[in-house]
């Protein structure tokens, strides 16, 4: 049986045809330039962008005995980025230390993360400022996805110790954690009781404890009896992002607060495979920077003893790597690998890293010791380029003889020129999975179906668009341009089954050509009769402009209609089809049809319009030795009618079709050719009356659509 939902691809560019083999799974793309404009989009008289980034510093003063410098101005600092003066437009005075415990409330919760179904109402800045000053925001982030049963056992021990003896009246605590999916367990509280209940939550059984960093080879491993090794890089690969994701998701939710947040992250370590994570290292880093919370990494495996020929529960090592020192050598980069990551993230957030300790309870002095006072430095950049570059900043002080402490740096953000190969493959996965539309690029989806063998059908989809939006480059002697696209379909349960990823290249003699008309991109999938939902993210690659649709398709089960009948293209061109036996039903006599999925016409053009009707009646017969196929024939009745109000404009004579004309799917295929110019340009109702006469039935589909007057000039 054919899978529910099944994806093939191919570009072709205008007359391009496409070929199907028998009883696979069909599918078509193609990029069309159509002559038909789309609708215009009405424009505002005015518009305004308006972008403001406040980069923030927290800076910590202190004089020669190490207390903390109080009492200092704005006007005691001086802030270098890049060796260039920036003029402080912001600040702030954080001084938890003279929080009270009567004067503790329960703060607001922390949103819940983009996975989740409900959506928070964002908070303002101004909202946040008072209900936030002078507290320390820390969240406890249990990474329960790789850490084995005894390491969480540590990480929950700590952190209950932590609440128990270490916490601090201003503290507000939350507590986050990813396993299967990323969960806030606690909001922002100074509630021990409600800490200490859902620390109690997590038990060694919460850990997935899977082993990372195995390479598909056998040697210097323990020889357990397995002949075979298998090669987990690709699934180091997806972890490691969907935990860099997660801290990502929690830095973006807590960026409205402007205060320092500390996340300490319990971890055993994050392997990295190469520069395959390096986008979302970066991505994470950046979002933590720009929220103004430091990463504080624990590795809970604490102080390890490497033992040459390894750990007295394993079995010993297959090779000579065990002899000659290599596994030694291993094990040390290994647990270097793991950790390496883990400095990363402390070091270019703000943070610290605390590894090879058994003292966990480290972490938490260093963070209450870190935000107990500071200056909140903010400040305009006067670098206006987005180039993703790593800019440095210098905190100076007038005064004589302070030690300052400061955040070193940040990375600028970064336009689409200016963006990695990763980052814009990531901008696409994001808005393919945004719950909000993109506007930027005009952007329009049309889906049909037509039946291929019982509860299967293959499903049309273009995709439509204006040819004024695409900005095109000059290169040798054609303009150029690319249009990247990515789209899913979703089952009735919200699961994926396909996806569609493509790069599209247009070149042209002349883009002014392109400019009047639209670009096309058409495909198609075969899918069993339900309900499904599709999404589609067009992109131009010179700005990076994208366009999002969204539309929902039921694809009829027709077993119980006594007329079963396909969708209705209209369409205005054709290109030839190339020879062979092929699967779309929109290659029909040698000819593929392009659907217009605007329905706007020219009054000097032609409509064609082209459906399927299936399993047509017999009329009964008496004679019982006659086989089916000796049976009399069909007789299905068909024309076209255009209405404009309640009064006829025109209908086309009438075609009447006797036998089966695509008997390998038991269909009645017609195509009808009406030249526009019967008709004056307008609005109009196009009625399809379609009568099985042997079976007594009738369907009066229905579709609008508007005819232009011919442009002049």
């Amino acid at each position: 049986m054919l899978p529910k939902g099944t994806l093939s691809k191919r570009i072709a560019m205008t007359s391009t045809p496409t070929r199907f083999a028998d009883k696979a799974v069909a599918v078509l793309l193609a990029v069309v330039l159509l002559c038909s404009t789309l609708p215009s989009q009405q424009q505002s008289d005015y518009l305004i962008h308006v972008q403001s980034e406040l980069v923030l510093v927290n800076v910590t003063v202190k004089d020669k005995s190490g207390n903390f410098v109080q009492g200092l101005k704005p006007e005691n600092f001086t802030i270098l980025e890049d060796n260039k003066p920036q003029k402080v437009i912001s600040f702030d005075v954080e001084n938890v230390d003279a929080v009270l415990p009567q004067d503790v409330t329960q703060a607001k919760p922390l949103p819940a993360p983009p996975s989740a179904p409900s959506t928070p109402t964002a908070a303002t800045p101004q909202s946040t400022a008072a209900q936030f000053k002078d507290r320390r925001l820390i969240v406890l982030f249990f990474d329960l996805s790789a850490m084995e049963p005894d390491e969480i056992d540590h990480a929950v021990t700590s952190a209950q110790h932590y609440v128990d003896t270490q916490m601090a009246p201003a503290d507000l605590v939350s507590i986050v954690s990813l396993g299967s999916s990323l969960q806030v367990n606690q909001d922002f509280t100074t509630d021990r009781a409600l800490l200490k209940k859902q620390l109690e939550q997590f038990s060694s059984g919460s850990g997935q404890g899977f082993e990372e960093g195995t390479t598909g080879t056998t040697e210097g491993t323990p020889d357990t009896g397995q002949p075979f090794t298998a090669d987990d890089t690709e699934y180091n690969i997806f972890n490691t992002d969907r935990r860099l994701q997660a801290l990502r998701s929690v830095a973006e939710k807590l960026s409205y607060v402007q205060q320092k947040k500390s996340l300490i992250y319990f971890s055993s370590g994050m392997d990295r495979t190469g520069i395959e994570n390096e986008s979302e290292l970066r991505a994470a880093v950046n979002a933590a920077v720009r929220s103004n919370m430091a990463i504080y990494t624990m590795d809970m495996r604490g102080l390890q003893a490497l033992v040459a020929g390894g750990e007295a529960q394993n079995a010993s090592l297959r090779g000579v790597s065990a002899y000659s020192g290599q596994a030694t050598l291993n094990a040390l980069n290994s647990n270097f690998t793991t950790q390496e990551t883990l400095v990363t993230l402390a070091s270019d957030t703000g943070g610290r890293a605390f590894l090879d300790s058994n003292d966990f309870t480290k972490i938490f002095k260093g963070v209450q010791q870190d935000t107990s006072t500071y200056y909140l430095l903010g400040y305009h950049s006067t670098n206006p380029a987005r180039d993703g570059r790593y800019r440095r900043i210098v905190v100076k002080s007038n005064l004589p003889g302070v030690k300052i402490e400061y955040r070193r740096g940040y990375y600028a953000p970064a336009d689409y020129q200016h963006s990695t190969k990763d980052d814009k493959e990531r901008q696409l996965e994001e808005e393919l999975a945004s719950e909000l539309p993109a506007t930027d690029l005009p952007l329009y989806l049309g889906v049909t179906y037509f039946r291929l063998e019982g509860n299967k059908f293959f499903v049309p989809i273009s995709l439509v668009v204006p040819g004024s939006q695409i900005p095109f480059v000059r290169s040798s002697d054609r303009d150029k341009a690319t249009l990247d696209v990515i789209g899913m379909v979703l089952d009735s349960e919200h699961h994926p089954l396909n996806r569609i990823r493509d790069t599209v290249k247009l070149a042209v003699d002349t883009s002014a050509e392109v400019q009047k008309k639209n670009v096309q991109y058409d495909t198609g999938m075969s899918l069993l009769s339900g309900k499904y939902h599709l999404k589609f993210v067009v992109r131009e690659n010179q700005t990076g402009r994208m366009g999002s649709f969204e539309a929902d398709i039921d694809v009829p089960d027709l077993k119980a209609q006594p007329l079963k009948m396909s969708s209705v293209v209209l369409a205005s061109q054709t290109q030839a089809a190339k020879k062979g036996t092929n699967l779309n039903p929109l290659v029909h006599d040698g000819s593929e049809i392009i659907p217009n999925i605007t329905h706007v016409f020219s009054a000097s053009q032609h409509l064609l319009l082209y459906y399927e009707v299936y399993d047509p009646a017999r009329p009964a017969t008496s004679d019982s030795s006659r086989s089916r196929e000796n049976k009399p024939g069909i007789r299905l009745l068909t024309n076209v009618a255009f209405f404009q109000g309640n009064a006829k404009a025109y209908e086309s004579s009438l075609v009447e079709m006797t036998e089966l004309n695509a008997r390998e799917r038991k269909a009645a295929v017609f195509q009808l050719d009406v030249p526009l110019t019967s008709l004056k340009p307008g609005f109009y109702t196009c009625q399809i009356n379609v009568i099985d006469d042997a079976g007594g039935h009738f369907l009066f589909p229905r579709l609008a659509l508007l005819i232009r007057a011919e442009r002049r000039g």
